[in-house]
């Protein structure tokens, strides 16, 4: 009778200490340089200070690349913004957005990544270009959102939509189409 007892004690312990056994584990560490795909190697430095400034409304934007390193783009509220086209995702009267005008130089994949969560639209001649990928970036990467789009030489605006603060870090490259 004593080893039953016993016994059913030890059973009564035996998943409560496997389950402190898990949760004690620690969380798994990011390492001190994340693996990026080539492509986005830059976006582990900064621009040199290099900040472009997202337009309210697409009157008198310059037409300069975002470039191949994370770039801060202060952005504006909601009020503030004109957007050429109209964006696919309503606007929330309580985030921010802006325009960045992009010169693409030859055809390939563009791939815009943000620091943080925000709706991305690609405009040409007036016409949101259809994406074809969005997710997360890398593990421990510190790019929150990805967004592929297959481009020709010309020129783009891309207007960033909801986004959570005042201020954002993007990157853009071009990926050839054929590796």
């Amino acid at each position: 009778m004593k080893a039953r007892i016993v016994a059913a004690s030890l059973a009564a312990l035996l998943p409560a200490t496997a389950f402190a056994a898990t949760a004690e584990k620690p969380p798994t560490a990011c390492p001190a340089a994340p693996v990026l795909p080539p492509e986005l190697a830059g976006w582990s430095r900064d621009a040199s200070g290099r900040t472009i400034y997202a337009y309210g409304d697409e009157l008198g934007a310059e037409w300069s690349p975002l470039g191949a390193a994370r770039t801060a783009l202060p952005l504006h509220r909601f009020e503030s913004l004109r957007y050429g086209v109209a964006p696919e995702r309503k606007p929330d009267v309580h985030k921010f957005g802006g325009m960045i005008p992009i010169d693409v130089k030859r055809a390939g994949r563009l791939v815009v990544a943000l620091d943080a969560g925000a709706w991305i639209d690609l405009v040409r001649d007036g016409v949101i270009v259809k994406s074809l990928t969005h997710g997360h970036g890398p593990a421990c990467s510190g790019i929150r959102k990805m967004v592929e789009f297959d481009v020709t030489q010309g020129r783009y605006q891309l207007q960033i939509v909801n986004a959570p603060t005042v201020s954002i870090h993007a990157m853009a490259v071009l990926r050839d189409w054929l590796r």
